[in-house]
């Protein structure tokens, strides 16, 4: 029968110097037990002095894609590892609900070692994954472990977390109205929501075929100063310095603002929008956050350009008609020809 551990078996096992991968890979692991695992491993971070990025779950001794395979088995299969793979699982079923992915669309990652990856795999719902379908990959794309192959998107991910060290977790998937956004080539107008200004920073990524190394690369180029990354006619992806529950929360605030201003561009009126002043409040505690921004350091006359933002097209018919005229005014040259053409045909009909 699989041993059962509690948070007072964590600490135990921490108090005497031990290594929590060494717990057995069939343990079952109390809710507590997790969330000390999480803790051990956030204020092992901490004490490395910010050197390298809060691997929460991450292996006590550095896993690099040059470890044995059996370390690298073993931490696959390891209860820290079931902790990341559990939270991935719950991600993939927050973006299956709320509709950001569709069929088997969607992939995320979490970076857990120094070049290496723990990620979804292909052709897999990301509302129905279990644990036992992800991949541990190195930073090349190349699979450790895992029955099920990984994810073809993968080399963006990798890419993103090769051109960003802080890069914790990635997300992409398909939100519908930020995608909207996407497939026009238009960034979202700035300076309307403090939520979107303080935790999103977005730029737009051109088209190239899904899971090349060349969509990989320009989504790569933007991550030193964004976040989260419009992908020209595809879909959307994130990055987190924190935790990959953090990078979906990118995806939900994006997709909730990209909503909201195109409600706002249908009232009929210009949407108001802060004062430059007070967007700049917004960027210090976005800086002090350490969430980057291509604005941090301007002036506040340079901020809030929304110069490519055109919000809606009125496509009414003007009250006096077609015409211009008054309402109900006909016109003469089109009811003379309506005419000709009706005595033309009524009198072949003889």
């Amino acid at each position: 029968m699989p041993a059962v551990i509690t948070a007072r078996d964590v600490e135990d096992l921490i108090a005497k110097g031990a290594d929590l991968s060494s717990i057995p890979s069939d343990a079952i692991l109390t809710p507590s037990a997790r969330d000390a695992i999480r803790d051990a491993a956030g204020r092992r971070a901490s004490a490395q002095g910010g050197s390298a990025p809060a691997l929460s779950g991450s292996p006590a001794k550095p896993l690099t894609s040059k470890s044995s395979k059996a370390e690298l088995e073993a931490y696959f299969n390891s209860p820290a590892c079931l902790v990341l793979k559990e939270q991935i699982c719950d991600i993939g079923r927050r973006l299956w609900g709320r509709a950001y992915v569709d069929g088997n669309g969607g992939n995320i990652a979490i970076r857990v070692g120094e070049d290496v990856a723990l990620c979804t795999p292909t052709l897999v719902s990301k509302g129905f994954m279990q644990p036992a379908d992800l991949c541990l990959v190195d930073f090349e794309g190349n699979q450790l472990a895992g029955v099920k192959k990984r994810t073809s998107e993968i080399l963006m991910h990798l890419q993103i977390m090769k051109r960003q060290p802080r890069a914790i977790a990635t997300v992409h998937c398909h939100p519908p109205y930020s995608t909207g956004f996407a497939v026009a080539g238009v960034e979202p107008p700035t300076c309307m929501i403090p939520e979107y200004e303080v935790f999103s920073s977005v730029a737009i990524a051109p088209y190239r075929t899904p899971g090349t190394p060349e969509m990989g690369k320009l989504v790569a180029d933007l991550v030193d100063k964004h976040n989260t990354i419009l992908m020209a006619n595809h879909g959307v992806v994130s990055w987190s310095h924190l935790t990959v529950e953090d990078a979906y929360f990118k995806m939900e605030i994006l997709e909730a603002y990209c909503r909201t201003v195109l409600v706002a561009a249908q009232l009929g009126k210009p949407p108001q929008t802060m004062t430059p002043a007070q967007l700049q409040d917004l960027l210090k505690i976005k800086q002090s956050l350490g969430i980057p921004d291509p604005r941090h350091g301007l002036k506040e006359c340079e901020l809030c350009d929304n110069g490519d933002w055109r919000p809606g097209v009125s496509c009414g018919i003007p009250a006096g008609g077609a015409s211009g005229g008054a309402a109900g005014a006909s016109d003469p040259q089109a009811e003379a020809l309506v005419k000709a053409i009706t005595e033309q045909l009524l009198g072949k009909g003889r």
